[in-house]
Formats: structure tokens, sequence, C-alpha cells
């Protein structure tokens, strides 16, 4: 799979995707991430990529010029664009696993006071939001995109059982609560069913503290 994110600020992609798992995935070949500079596809000597919005408002908003002249040279057959909005669809674990499918991703990254909407009609296949809140910029929301993502191709977590077991690996999981040494640690102690070996015990108590974190989760979303 392959990566391109539009930026404003691609320095701030940089560091995050270029360590630990993904930086060794990419070392490997197994995934490759750009992030591009805007900027390069500005209008004018000033590299301009942004201007007033029509019908007044403060702020900025991103020209359409640069960003689809940037996919256009970026894009393939293949390609799915994907724009990072606070109003697009909220993004979870079933929407990592369909993307990492994908052979070719282009995330544009929203900024300012917003984008023009033309690049949301006739560009973007999908607007995807990470949360219900409103970040300084799209470029943070990317790089969490494609770290979800990234996890779940196939070879890059060493383990992929892993993927199976872990939270949200099906539809409203949470995991159950986990441990390690040392046993005891100040005065609390791991629950002695993970020190038993029975391991049908085990899954039943893990299956009950999930169901418990869910419903604690649930009643704390409502209020």
């Amino acid at each position: 799979m392959k990566i391109d994110i539009l930026s404003p600020f691609p320095e701030i992609i940089t560091a995050p995707l270029s360590h630990s798992i993904i930086g060794k995935a990419q070392e490997k070949g197994l995934i490759e991430i750009k992030a591009h500079q805007l900027r390069k596809w500005g209008i004018g000597k000033h590299r301009q990529i942004d201007d007033t919005p029509y019908g007044g408002g403060c702020g900025m908003v991103l020209k359409p010029e640069p960003i689809f002249q940037a996919v256009e040279e970026l894009r393939k057959k293949e390609t799915k664009i994907i724009l990072t909005n606070p109003q697009g669809k909220l993004f979870k674990q079933a929407t990592a696993k369909r993307l990492s499918k994908e052979k070719h991703l282009i995330i544009i990254c929203g900024h300012y006071e917003g984008i023009d909407h033309r690049v949301t009609e006739y560009l973007a296949d999908e607007e995807i939001s990470i949360g219900n809140y409103i970040l300084t910029n799209g470029t943070l929301a990317a790089t969490i995109i494609s770290d979800a993502i990234v996890r779940l191709i196939p070879k890059v977590l060493g383990n992929s059982q892993s993927i199976i077991e872990e939270s949200f690996s099906q539809a409203d999981e949470i995991e159950a609560p986990t441990y390690t040494n040392p046993e005891i640690f100040q005065n609390k102690a791991v629950p002695p069913v993970l020190l038993s070996g029975n391991h049908k015990k085990i899954q039943e108590w893990k299956k009950q503290e999930s169901e418990i974190r869910k419903e604690q989760r649930n009643k704390e979303n409502q209020s």
C-alpha cells in the first residue's frame, strides 16, 4: 500500500510515522508513506494555498486549485481520496480495516477555517472525522488514520493474532484488564484467576470484565 498525504505542515507527519512499528514496516517495504507540502502546487511566486472566504467570515479557506493539481499528479487508477473533516463520518476500526485493503490512498488535510467545498463535492471519495472536536489542522488526524490503517496490513505486526484479540477488533468490544509482573504491587494483587492456569475460567473472566467495562463506557458516553 502507498499513502500520500497532502498538508501545509508535512513535518508534523514525519516523526510519528517514521518510528516503531510503522517505521519498520516502511523499511521492509510493506508500506510507503509520503507527506507532501501542499505549497508545492501553490499559486504564484508565493505559492498561495489559501484565500478569504466568499460571503464574508473570519479566517482563511484552502483554495481548490493546489489540491486538484496535487491529486491529478499523484492519483492512480486504484486511488481512493480521503478528506479529513470534523464534519465527516466518524473514523472507527471497521473503517481502518476497510481502508487497509486499498492499494493507494491520498489523504487531504483540512486546515484554517475550512476547505473550498468543490474539493469535498467533486474530488474527495470520503470525508473522515476522528472525533467530535476541532483540531488546529487535519494533519494530526491524517497521522492517526494512517497509523490505524497501516498496522492492519499483513506482516506489519509481528503477531497477527494480536489484531484479532485486541480492542475493537469486533464491533463494540472492549478488552478486559491486563496485568504483568510483579504479582503484587503496592499491596494491589493480580486477580487470582489469571494465575490459575485454568484457561476456560480465564476466558470467562475476560468476557465478564469486558462486558463490565463496555457497560461503564456506554454510561460515560451518555452522561
